[in-house]
């Protein structure tokens, strides 16, 4: 087992995006429960991409759950979140 734990960036990101965003809390809560029990995506079930080219400190993992994308980094037991965004029409052009 795993603990989630936020850093600080991500927990001014999720008090902003949840102000909009009802249900960001409960994807939230999905996400937590995933990476707690599988963050290197060993049972090939979950939406989880290692990142090139980014750094430890940075997310080098993303979890997507729906439009929601969630960037993490594992050291040892301990899943830290990075980076929590919503992905829309906008987000690449």
């Amino acid at each position: 087992m795993f603990n989630a734990k936020t850093h600080r960036h991500f927990d001014r990101l999720m008090k902003s995006l949840a102000k909009r965003y009802f249900e960001l809390p409960e994807v939230f809560g999905k996400a937590i429960d995933i990476l707690e029990s599988d963050p290197y995506n060993l049972s090939q079930v979950y939406d989880i991409k290692k990142l090139s080219n980014i750094t430890d400190g940075l997310g080098e993992y993303r979890l997507r759950i729906g439009r929601w994308r969630f960037r993490y980094d594992i050291r040892g037991s301990e899943v830290i979140f990075y980076f929590c965004g919503l992905r829309n029409e906008n987000t690449y052009g």
